[in-house]
């Protein structure tokens, strides 16, 4: 018989650990819409999240990562050394969600032209490219931290209405910082898309943290690294600004699983209230 062992964490952090006789199974993370969970097996298992099989590091880890509308219910996979495999259901929590409204943006932000869309296609083909890389490293497994402190201006998940007209749901955190504030790495990573100015975004900048982490930021005044370039959590990575689709300056900061958009604030501590200005 399987045996389920429930421990509650900080801020509705649940650790799940399933004692098997042929593996064992450790889940961490939120087990909600827009969370990710960070799994450990024994070495030598084969893991399929949905049937697709997920990268497993020599230690044991792996990632999923649930989008903003992901399904309640899906099926995580063992396979042990011995050829016996396991099937375990992942249930997750959903969310409801805010409708923000937003005005004063330049109507060719809202309602590109036609000349526009063959410059937003390739640059949304930049991003993605970069978001589907699937490196071995584990930085992902050492946490994250809030790259910028300030007042929170933009929620994950949120409806958005610009000038007036119904847009896609906004898919990171805006963080309201003056222009030329620093950008911190919120965790170890390397640099996977550098691009000065992006139609929607403008200055942007793509973190890789291993196994389809990624991090996003947007908006950049300047970016200070390079693409191929290693960086250590804390470092100073860009600037804030006001660049691309925005109404003041603040960072965007993004967070992905391959093409499942996560929230940050669900992989962050709660920022330290002394630093919000």
């Amino acid at each position: 018989m399987d045996t389920f062992f429930w421990r509650p964490l900080a801020a509705g952090l649940v650790l799940m650990a399933l004692a098997l006789p042929a593996t064992a199974l450790e889940l961490k993370g939120r087990w909600v819409q827009g969370g990710m969970l960070v799994g450990r097996v024994d070495p030598g298992t084969a893991v399929a999240f949905q049937g697709s099989p997920l990268r497993l590091s020599p230690d044991g880890f792996f990632v999923i990562g649930f989008d903003r509308d992901a399904a309640l219910e899906s099926v995580l996979t063992l396979r042990a050394a011995d050829g016996r495999e396991t099937r375990h259901p992942i249930r997750i929590t959903a969310r409801t969600y805010a409708i923000q409204r937003i005005d004063g943006l330049p109507e060719r932000k809202v309602a590109p032209a036609p000349e526009d869309l063959d410059r937003i296609q390739r640059e949304s083909a930049l991003a993605r490219k970069a978001r589907a890389r699937d490196d071995a490293r584990t930085d992902f497994a050492r946490g994250f931290i809030w790259p910028v402190s300030g007042r929170i201006s933009g929620v994950y998940g949120s409806q958005r209405v610009l000038n007036g007209q119904p847009r896609q749901p906004h898919y990171g955190v805006d963080i309201a910082a003056p222009a030329g504030t620093p950008v911190k790495a919120p965790a170890d990573g390397v640099v996977s898309l550098v691009h000065p100015d992006m139609f929607f975004s403008g200055g942007t900048l793509i973190l890789d943290h291993g196994h389809g982490v990624s991090s996003t930021y947007l908006h950049l005044s300047e970016i200070l690294v390079e693409e191929g370039q290693a960086v250590r959590q804390g470092e100073v990575i860009a600037r804030v600004g006001a660049s691309g689709r925005v109404t003041g300056a603040h960072l965007d900061w993004r967070m992905n699983w391959f093409d499942q958009r996560l929230d940050p604030t669900l992989l962050v501590p709660p920022m330290p209230v002394g630093e919000r200005p």
